[in-house]
């Protein structure tokens, strides 16, 4: 149902999920204010979806980062500048609300590559359509990564303002163009004077989510594992043993094949099981899950069952047949060597008896607590050298490593108090297996919380028909109004724990 602008102050209170009991002054008036700006929202949604900055094609670059500005500029950040790097540049803005707390956030503003012969509808259009049991969703390229829970932050931060008040807390704001690509140039970006300057003025960093499961629930990460991805490539632009180009398949009796050395190089990498990593030294600074974890995890469980992950997934057991506890265990645990694609030769119909003159493979590694991302770049290379392949060529496209954050922290003790006065069920998992580049807050020199937070719902990030929950029809889980307003309500929340320490 559309919301007006005569709903009474119950509906308006019960449509954004929060009891009056929250601590956030005029909630009925903001809640009003989201109401009425609805539209305008959807709509500066959808034209964002429109301009795509995608970084592994250079599409957009660098009038991407200036439609970024111009948004935190409409949100009413006084000040947004643009921040060169050697690659895609950043977005730096600062709003001053003059309160004695600072929060930083971190946007991306870039999204994947799309086909759009694999979609339903135009993935630039932002089509708004019915999802059988769910509502209605917006449907476009960055809909829920990121565009749609970062828009709906943007919106809050709109009505507070438009509904007369201030802002509990003043705001610091990153965002990047190459999150897709591994966040390569963004420690560029964080490494500006004025920015660290003015991020280490902040409680912490957290990025806009939409982290709602269909049954309503959500859940609170205290981490995410690291990312590098990187290209090994065969062939005669690394050694004169292989030819320049395709060639007659014949010549395979006399010349090597930088196909089946590429395969070589590979199978040193894991073991014979085929996914436990085998790099020299890789597991030397893999911190164990503590027992508070593991717990964490055993609960988490109890909440996501495992047939509905399995379906999800379109798997039918884990590896090793192991349970269910100990395939998520594995899942936070472990760092992983993975080949996302193979290139090589001739792969259309038919044969083509040719001995291809380069293979490649994309892959990418994920890092777990206390790996970094310089070691395991090192060892990789170590231990292709000791193995004699130097004629295999490692290219590092981006990456960071692994992130943690405390329990304890003002941003999750905030998320939690949010969740509690909900009555929102939710779980805290100790690590997400997917990565974002909150490392470079974590870490030194900032040594800053990170964290992701957000209600609302959405699917298919990195895939055809991405979609964000627009109106939903259960009212355990959140529309863009609703995320909308549990953003206003963090806000304050961020501020009143702040109160009780910096931690």
């Amino acid at each position: 149902m559309r919301l007006k602008t005569s709903l009474s102050v119950l509906a308006l209170l019960a449509i954004s999920g929060v009891p009056a009991s929250a601590e956030t002054p005029d909630r009925a008036t903001i809640a009003e204010t989201v109401a009425n700006q609805r539209d305008t929202t959807i709509k500066a949604l959808r034209d964002w979806i429109a301009l795509p900055t995608i970084a592994a094609e250079k599409m957009n670059t660098p009038a991407g980062a200036e439609y970024m500005r111009q948004l935190a500029l409409d949100a009413g950040f006084q000040k947004a500048e643009i921040i060169p790097t050697d690659g895609v540049p950043g977005v730096f803005a600062t709003l001053d609300a003059g309160a004695k707390t600072t929060l930083g956030i971190y946007f991306m503003y870039d999204v994947k590559q799309f086909d759009p012969s694999e979609w339903n509808s135009p993935p630039l259009e932002g089509a708004i359509v019915e999802r059988e049991g769910e509502g209605k969703a917006l449907v476009g390229r960055g809909a829920v990564n990121q565009k749609g829970p970062e828009m709906a932050f943007l919106a809050a931060l709109k009505a507070i303002q438009a509904s007369g008040r201030k802002l509990p807390v003043n705001l610091v704001l990153v965002a990047e163009g190459e999150e897709e690509v591994a966040s390569t140039n963004f420690p560029q970006v964080v490494a500006a004077p004025q920015v660290r300057e003015a991020l280490s003025k902040t409680i912490g960093v957290f990025i806009p989510a939409a982290a709602q499961s269909k049954d309503g629930s959500a859940n609170i990460t205290l981490g995410a594992k690291g990312a590098i991805e990187f290209q090994l490539v065969v062939g005669g632009e690394t050694s004169d043993r292989y030819p320049k180009t395709d060639i007659h398949s014949s010549n395979h009796a006399r010349i090597e094949s930088p196909a089946w050395r590429l395969v070589k190089a590979l199978d040193t990498l894991v073991a014979d099981d085929g996914h436990t990593p085998a790099i020299d030294g890789w597991f030397e600074n893999v911190k164990p899950l503590t027992q508070r974890q593991k717990d964490l995890i055993a609960e988490g469980a109890k909440r996501n069952p495992e047939e509905d992950a399995k379906k999800l997934l379109g798997v039918g057991r884990w590896i090793d047949d192991e349970p269910y506890v100990t395939s998520l265990e594995r899942l936070v645990s472990q760092p992983t060597v993975n080949i996302q694609g193979l290139i090589a030769g001739y792969t259309g119909p038919g044969g083509k008896t040719v001995l291809p003159g380069r293979a490649e493979a994309k892959l990418e590694f994920r890092l777990v607590p206390a790996m970094t991302k310089d070691e395991a770049v090192s060892k990789l290379k170590a231990h292709l050298a000791k193995r004699g392949f130097d004629d295999v060529q490692v290219t590092v496209s981006g990456g960071y490593g692994p992130n943690e954050t405390d329990e304890d922290s003002a941003l999750i003790r905030a998320q939690k108090t949010l969740f509690e006065r909900t009555g929102i069920p939710y779980s805290i998992t100790p690590r997400n297996a997917g990565s974002w580049p909150g490392v470079i807050f974590n870490g030194a020199p900032l040594n800053l919380p990170a964290s992701q937070f957000g209600l609302g719902r959405g699917g298919g990030a990195h895939a055809p028909n991405e979609w964000f929950l627009i109106e939903s029809s259960d009212p355990k889980v959140y529309g863009l109004d609703q995320a909308t307003m549990a953003y206003v309500d963090y806000l304050y929340v961020v501020a009143e724990e702040a109160k009780r320490g910096k931690k």
